[in-house]
């Protein structure tokens, strides 16, 4: 059965991606901790970070640190915070999220029923700040799908 962070790389189900490679997405999450908060997904279901390759781990990684690196600039946070927890869905995903201290990185504070205008803007925001730091490529045409450029 296919998780649901599958169905929004499928299309099945909606996203807003800032981020896409053969390998991997980053996309919005719904319930952001902060605004610019991206989940960062390998395209292939692994239910957990210590299951995974270290060569997929490494290339998320990679991608986590360019997704932070347009958070801080996108959002003029001191920090990117990346947290790795994976309870909610059983699909390998890096949280990166602008940061401007430890007390806030809590789940507890994630908000929810986010309208929809605020998620489309932050991504793009992201989307933004990748394009200006030279990740381009890897930014989908379009925010609502994951397909390569």
């Amino acid at each position: 059965m296919s998780t649901v962070f599958t169905k929004i790389i499928e299309g099945e189900f909606p996203g807003r991606f800032a981020w896409a490679d053969e390998q991997a997405v980053a996309f919005a999450t719904i319930e952001p901790i902060s605004d610019g908060h991206m989940l960062v997904v390998p395209r292939v279901e692994v239910p957990k970070y210590t299951s995974a390759p270290d060569e997929l781990l490494g290339h998320l990684m990679s991608v986590a640190k360019a997704v932070g690196q347009a958070c801080e600039k996108a959002f003029d946070a001191p920090r990117a915070a990346l947290l790795v927890a994976g309870f909610e869905v059983p699909h390998l995903h890096l949280h990166v999220l602008p940061a401007w201290g430890e007390a806030e990185l809590s789940f507890s504070r994630a908000r929810k029923e986010v309208p929809p205008a605020e998620l489309d803007a932050a991504t793009e925001r992201v989307r933004r700040a990748l394009r200006e730091l030279g990740y381009g490529a890897h930014v989908p045409v379009a925010m609502g799908s994951p397909a390569l450029g």
